[in-house]
């Protein structure tokens, strides 16, 4: 299967005019588009797994999209380091969508976010009066929901923006695997396809991670009230979501709990919940099974039934 084509568009906001790269799968002029968003540290291309499935399994034209969320992989760094929030990430998936709909119409989206990937997509999702080109129809959820867990906000904060430096590729890939325990087990290979595009190269050699220091800057000034106050905000905009939605969590995250994974089969859009045993945050969409589940959730026809399956 080819490779991705990898674009660029440029995004207005109160971040300053700034570019945010995508990667394209499959057919460009195809009208189902699935947006593949990814984790605060992560980038574009952890779904290059998923992708290929996609597309191998679609019966018809599908492009799969999945952008490198600013200040991550490809895209531009953002001159004022506090814009790095959801409201800007959502400004800019809205301008990629509507971007997509001007080269070729969109009859619908889906959406599979990971971690922050599912955060922005619940201000996508969950926000009426957006100017979305067209509907997101289905919603996949990689481990996060309305309410996040200090504790797993405390660890993420220990490692985010401490950049480093590596002598080769795989160095590299072995730091983050210990940092990226809580993805579960994978082999080697699969560790180093998820490791080489998190690494830029050095000018004097060597490696360092893709990002941007200071998109660690908004979690270092986040404290406890703050995180506490935002989960009345996410959970309306839980409840307003119109598209189906499919919720994955990892059976030991310390991010989402099972309860609140609950809680989201119960309300708003009841989710429909798989849980993955010996998995923490966050699944990374690359085994068959976590694969399976999200491509028969996007692509199986007739549309789904209303209850949700636990």
């Amino acid at each position: 299967m080819p490779e991705p084509r990898l674009h660029h568009i440029t995004c207005q906001s109160a971040a300053g005019a700034h570019r945010m790269a995508y990667w394209q799968w499959g057919d460009p002029q195809a009208s189902q588009v699935v947006v593949c968003v990814h984790g605060l540290s992560r980038q574009g291309r952890d779904f290059d797994v998923l992708a290929r499935a996609l597309l191998g399994a679609a019966r018809g034209a599908l492009r799969v999209v999945c952008p490198d969320v600013a200040g991550r992989g490809h895209s531009d760094w953002l001159q004022d380091p506090t814009h790095y929030r959801i409201p800007t990430y959502a400004a800019d998936m809205v301008a990629l969508c509507n971007e997509l709909d001007r080269t070729a119409p969109v009859a619908w989206f889906d959406w599979v976010g990971t971690s922050m990937g599912g955060l922005i997509g619940l201000g996508v999702c969950g926000t009426p009066g957006l100017p979305m080109p067209a509907p997101v129809r289905r919603l996949v959820l990689n481990d996060v929901g309305p309410v996040i867990q200090w504790e797993a906000l405390q660890r993420i904060g220990q490692y985010l923006g401490k950049a480093g430096r590596y002598d080769t590729v795989q160095h590299a890939a072995d730091a983050m695997a210990v940092i990226s325990a809580g993805f579960g087990p994978h082999s080697p290979e699969e560790w180093l396809a998820l490791s080489k595009p998190m690494l830029r190269p050095l000018p004097e050699g060597g490696f360092t991670l893709h990002y941007d220091p200071a998109i660690s800057v908004p979690l270092s000034q986040l404290r406890p009230d703050d995180a506490a106050a935002s989960e009345a905000v996410l959970w309306q905009l839980y409840d307003q979501i119109r598209a189906q939605v499919l919720l994955i969590r990892g059976a030991d995250s310390d991010l989402l709990t099972h309860a609140t994974a609950v809680q989201m089969t119960q309300r708003g859009p009841r989710a429909r919940l798989i849980e993955f045993a010996g998995i923490g945050h966050a699944p990374t969409l690359v085994t068959p099974a976590q694969v399976d589940a999200v491509v028969s959730f996007l692509l199986q026809e007739p549309p789904l039934d209303e209850e949700p399956v636990e």
